[in-house]
């Protein structure tokens, strides 16, 4: 076998805070490549995916052949698409341009064509209980360095709202982590029209306080009906949001038609999407403004380069997915395709814990506002087996939606 054929691949579960799936895949001349493959609530599936399917296939395999591999992976599997099936991919794609950029010797941005842009606008999440707890924490957004925001605020009525740190967390931690390590998914509640009513309210206090300058975004949550998510969208014009993100469930891509109808507030779509035919419509007919997806869910990042280069002919722009259920290693691989690109928009930015980044080892940078991925051959990431070790994996998931009747809603 030639240097760079594949000698091993290995699939890494960890959960330094939370749960993480990473693949590391080894070339017969020992160099080394890293995927993220966590898929959250649903990690063990990815794993299984790649351990009893993937790996197999991959040992021998050039570690050249980005591209064949890609398309080997996607097409020979017969059953397609899908979040298992795509984050699997990804981690593959992921770990291959690792590798690559290695052995050229330059970060992964280079082989992308090199930088568009000195650094990658970031935008950070602000959340509170009431009104004067969600400025307090804009501005301590603010003072550690975030120059966008994401607004996100309890609804009276509501005992829990998807985006609200504030709320009880089973990691003890501020930021806001959904997956709540239990044997059974916590049940929350929800009240559309309440929420309705309160959250142009609330933008309204925030203009008021920090002005019109200050980029804010919001998330809907896929929690609204067409013609709900058309009214918040006027509702909000008055407060110059940069963007409303998933409005309402888009697997119905007509739907955002309704929306664009009546709202002129921009819309961002995608993080639940897999595939570029999820996105069809929503672009060619020009009904969002940002492509939402993740690198580690959407096929890595020959797929969503593919996805972002379709956008761009219709004046759409990128705002990677990056919580953090998104490992360090899936954050790199967005920031090198987000300084790469022509057409990016912005960037999703949650810190890690430190207990994650004792686990992985990152050259990614953030100041006054801006995202870099560094200057380190490859990602720029480094994975400890040792500090992972001390953090097994521990069963978690993300929580549910019940209207007050009881029924089952989108969460």
């Amino acid at each position: 076998m030639s240097g760079t054929a594949i000698r091993t691949a290995e699939v890494l579960v960890s959960s330094p805070g939370r749960n993480f799936v990473t693949l590391r895949i080894v070339t017969q001349d020992g160099v080394e490549g890293l995927g993220d493959a966590t898929l959250n609530g649903r990690e063990l599936s990815v794993a299984s995916y790649l351990t009893d399917h993937v790996v197999p296939l991959l040992i021998g395999r050039d570690a050249h052949t980005i591209e064949d591999t890609w398309q080997f992976l996607y097409r020979s599997a017969y059953w397609r698409r899908g979040p298992v099936t795509m984050a699997a991919i990804a981690a593959v794609d992921v770990a291959l341009w690792d590798i690559k950029a290695k052995l050229a010797g330059m970060p992964l941005y280079q082989l992308l064509g090199g930088a568009s842009r000195r650094g990658i606008m970031a935008y950070g999440h602000a959340s509170g209980r009431d009104v004067p707890e969600l400025l307090d924490s804009i501005r301590q957004h603010l003072d550690e360095g975030f120059r966008s925001i994401r607004v996100q605020t309890a609804v009276p009525g509501i005992t829990a709202v998807y985006g609200v740190a504030a709320q009880p967390s089973s990691s003890g931690r501020y930021d806001y982590e959904p997956a709540q390590r239990a044997p059974l998914p916590a049940e929350e509640d929800w009240d559309t029209r309440a929420y309705l009513r309160h959250i142009p309210r609330v933008f309204e206090a925030v203009r008021n306080e920090f002005g019109p300058e200050l980029p804010l975004l919001h998330d809907g949550h896929h929690r609204m009906t067409p013609i709900q998510a058309a009214r918040l969208g006027k509702d909000l014009e008055p407060y110059d949001l940069f963007w409303l993100e998933d409005c309402t469930p888009a697997e119905n891509q007509d739907a955002l038609r309704l929306v664009r109808q009546h709202t002129t507030t921009p819309l961002a779509i995608g993080e639940v999407f897999n595939t570029v035919w999820d996105y069809q419509t929503l672009i060619r007919e020009q009904l969002i403004d940002y492509v939402r997806s993740a690198v580690t869910h959407t096929g890595g990042i020959t797929a969503l380069r593919r996805i972002l280069d379709y956008a761009a002919q219709y004046q759409i722009k990128s705002g990677i997915h990056g919580p953090t259920d998104i490992s360090p290693v899936g954050m790199a691989a967005a920031l090198h395709l987000d300084l790469a690109i022509h057409n990016f928009g912005i960037q999703e930015y949650m810190k890690h814990s430190a207990t994650t980044d004792e686990v992985f080892r990152t050259s990614f940078t953030f100041a006054d506002g801006h995202l870099h991925p560094g200057h380190e051959p490859g990602l720029g990431v480094t994975y400890d087996d040792d500090a992972a070790s001390r953090h097994p994996y521990q069963a978690a998931y993300l929580p549910f939606n019940r209207l007050k009747d009881g029924t089952v809603h989108d969460w």
